[in-house]
């Protein structure tokens, strides 16, 4: 017995093994487990093992599309207790989403009953409804009964299920697929079911047809809900030569005109997975929030047919703007995946593109029809050899009746003198009387020459793979014609719109505008009072809190934050909390570490540009455009060296800069200071163990300001400060701040 083995008392053993390697294993064993079994749908018929158990118990239950219905409990149980060993709820789950027309572009099931609605609305318990095969499983199912595919024991080994369907109808990109494994991922969103087959026709005609020549059939998805596709050519040509992208969806929707020049919106057709009572409360809810001031109201006027009302605060409104303010802020508009991540024909889980999708079903068609006509072959075979028996007795009749009447072993009688096998003496032997009429005799005649022209056609099939490729071809033809364009369910539900003009939307246009007071504490707390408040307003604070600064702004506007970190951060001011209270931490509405401050708040402005330096002395001029950031992240202008941080942030108003430092005060051009995005800068002035206290930008022929006491002073002879940018600097004037802040 090895040495990690240990014998146990009751006679079994155990192993000793590290937990890694028993987690690694356990967890690889589920992960391929969900993979294969679970999650990700086969290539060839685009279904996963539960949708492929359950249409084929209905098909053993002979629920065809021209059979009545079956409680849907009958089938459920049948799938659970035969094929399928998990709840009955994700199988009932599974079977209404298949019947539902809203989610599946070509629905597998027929439903009766309630099978739930595009509001989001649960089915009725499988106990009320019912179910039966639609014309397109069928299609999937044709010739499952003539050795088309594979088959395996169930989970009981009592039944036997198919690996995969026959499928002759493009199922997997028709109704497409969506689930989430381990480490992977599928979505794949429903086509055109006619263009589809117009795709793989091109592929039979030409092998080497590019991406490009599919695409001039397949223009893109086909969701069951309609809609509009807004997504660029060449996005979409790139999405479906990877297997990798997505499409931008929009509502379909008109204007209305009413009575005396009023008008409203009408949408008719939502994005697909959108569920409309959620999409109406996401409306009203931006509508409360003051997000939509172009909306005036939101009503829902569906029947089985969606019908959402959109009025407008005023007639005046711009029906374009308002969607696309709509678009823009709601699920009126939606982003679907494509991720085509599939299990090939042996099983292993890969992304494929488009044409590796068609040429992989097409391959399985070409497998299916070899195997339907060799099982074919079989059945006409044996069927001949039992006319041939036929025929020897209308040939000999006299002498078969005598070896029946007086033969004691009439079967070996036969055999031996008319030189039959087994089974046609059998045959022989169970004919009826009046089948021994010439009536009879010239149909088993006629029989036989129509078997044997079949078996030959079949037998030229088989020996040439042109014929079996124009056999498969027009297959599709007629897939085509049952599918396609030309029926109410192939018809094309999603109008292909390609890239939409921009529409220029003012953000400002989403708020309304009014006066608000922007506060920031010493600790951080950034609160906003309505109006703009006089420089002696009382502001309270919580205990040891003081005033940071302040600034008056529109509700319209951007506050940018700069920050000892370097980094600059931007709030929508409606956002800022609004009211009398202490307000919110500024490091819970942006990601700034505790250990940095705020430096500079101030109301962005177009062309505005800012002078930002760190404690060592270097800085440079930075336009406002370039401290907007888009996220919480912020972004990072100034870069400080380490052990050092940023301490300036002043408007660049004038042609003259001033800094200070420690003793010193310099006075040079604007212009030695350079304009950067991003950097650490150029030194202003030379320090040797001191820091950089403050600067500011000034008119020179204005005269450089600061706080004196409790007004102002103003130096204009600054001949004895003035020099160049890194220089040493001189002594500040009798009356500066001890500071060495200009504080004005």
């Amino acid at each position: 017995m090895p040495d990690d083995i240990k014998q146990l008392p009751e006679g079994g053993a155990s192993r000793e093994t590290k937990l890694a390697d028993a987690l690694s294993e356990r967890y690889l064993a589920y992960a391929l487990s969900t993979i294969v079994s679970r999650s990700l749908p086969d290539v060839r018929d685009g279904l996963k093992p539960v949708h492929r158990r359950l249409l084929y118990a209905m098909h053993q239950l002979k629920l065809d599309p021209a059979a009545g219905f079956k409680k849907c409990a009958r089938i459920v149980g049948d799938v659970m207790g035969k094929y399928h060993p998990h709840g009955d709820s994700s199988i009932y789950e599974a079977l209404v989403r298949q019947a539902q027309d809203f989610a599946a572009r070509y629905p597998l099931v027929e439903g009766q009953g309630n099978f739930g609605n595009i509001d989001g609305d649960n089915a009725a318990a499988m106990r009320y409804t019912e179910a039966r095969l639609t014309e397109v499983a069928q299609a999937l199912l044709e010739g499952i009964e003539e050795n088309a595919v594979d088959f395996r024991a169930t989970y009981d080994g009592e039944e036997k299920e198919p690996l995969v369907l026959p499928a002759a109808f493009p199922n997997l990109l028709a109704n497409g697929a969506a689930g989430i494994a381990v480490g992977m991922a599928t979505s794949i969103p429903p086509h055109n079911a006619g263009e589809l087959c117009g795709a793989a026709l091109v592929l039979i005609r030409n092998p080497d047809a590019t991406t490009d020549d599919l695409l001039q059939h397949v223009k893109g998805p086909d969701f069951p809900t309609g809609g509009l596709l807004v997504e660029g050519a060449e996005s979409i040509r790139e999405a479906y030569a990877t297997g990798r992208g997505g499409f931008r969806l929009r509502a379909k929707w008109h204007v209305e005109p009413l009575k005396g020049g009023t008008w409203q919106v009408v949408v008719t057709e939502i994005p697909y997975q959108v569920q409309k009572s959620r999409l109406i409360e996401q409306i009203a809810q931006l509508m409360e929030e003051k997000k939509l001031p172009l909306l005036g109201d939101v009503r829902d006027e569906s029947t089985d047919v969606v019908r959402l009302v959109l009025e407008p605060k005023t007639r005046l409104v711009d029906a374009k703007l308002m969607m696309e303010m709509l678009f823009r802020t709601s699920a009126l508009e939606t982003r679907f995946p494509l991720n085509m991540n599939v299990l090939d024909a042996d099983r292993t889980p890969r992304v494929m593109g488009l044409k590796e999708v068609l040429r992989a079903w097409l391959d399985h068609r070409h497998v299916v029809l070899v195997r339907r006509s060799e099982h074919r072959l079989a059945a006409i075979a044996r069927r001949l050899e039992i006319l041939d028996g036929y025929l020897l007795v209308y040939l000999n009749l006299d002498e078969v009746i005598r070896i029946v009447r007086e033969e004691d072993k009439p079967k070996e009688a036969l055999m031996a003198t008319f030189t039959l096998t087994e089974v046609q003496a059998n045959a022989i032997l169970d004919m009826r009387l009046r089948a021994l009429r010439r009536l009879e005799e010239m149909e088993i005649r006629k029989e036989h020459r129509k078997l044997s022209t079949e078996q030959k056609g079949l037998q030229a099939l088989l020996k040439s793979e042109a014929k079996r490729w124009e056999a498969i071809g027009r297959e599709l033809e007629a897939t085509r014609e049952k599918f396609g364009e030309a029926t109410a369910l192939g018809r094309r539900r999603t109008e292909v719109g390609g890239v939409l003009p921009a529409i220029a939307v003012d953000e400002n246009a989403f708020v309304e505008k009014e006066p608000i007071t922007v506060i920031l504490s010493e600790k951080g707390w950034i609160r906003a009072q309505k109006g703009h408040l006089p420089e002696d307003a009382e502001l309270r604070f919580k205990e040891g809190d003081a005033l940071h600064g302040w600034v008056h702004a529109q509700t319209t506007d951007r506050i940018v934050l700069f920050a000892t970190s370097g980094r600059s951060y931007t709030l929508k001011a409606d956002a800022i909390p609004r009211g009398r209270g202490d307000g919110q931490p500024v490091r819970l509405i942006v990601e700034m570490t505790n250990e940095d401050a705020v430096v500079a708040m101030f109301v962005h402005a177009d062309g505005a540009k800012w002078l930002v330096a760190s404690t060592d002395g270097k800085g440079f001029v930075v336009k406002g455009e370039e401290m907007l950031a888009e996220k919480r992240t912020g972004k990072q202008v100034l870069v400080p060296e380490a052990g050092k941080e940023a301490c300036i942030c002043t408007p660049v108003e004038g042609d003259s800069v001033a800094v200070t430092a420690n003793d010193r005060l310099l006075v040079f051009p604007l212009d030695q200071i350079p304009e950067m995005t991003r950097g650490r800068g150029v030194q202003l002035i030379a320090l040797k163990d001191g820091e950089l206290k403050d600067a500011k930008v000034f008119a020179r022929k204005e005269g450089l300001a600061w706080r004196y006491g409790s007004g102002v002073r103003v130096e204009t002879d600054l001949a004895t400060w003035r020099g160049s940018r890194a220089g040493a600097g001189k002594m500040p004037p009798t009356g500066f701040p001890r500071n060495r802040r200009f504080g004005v």
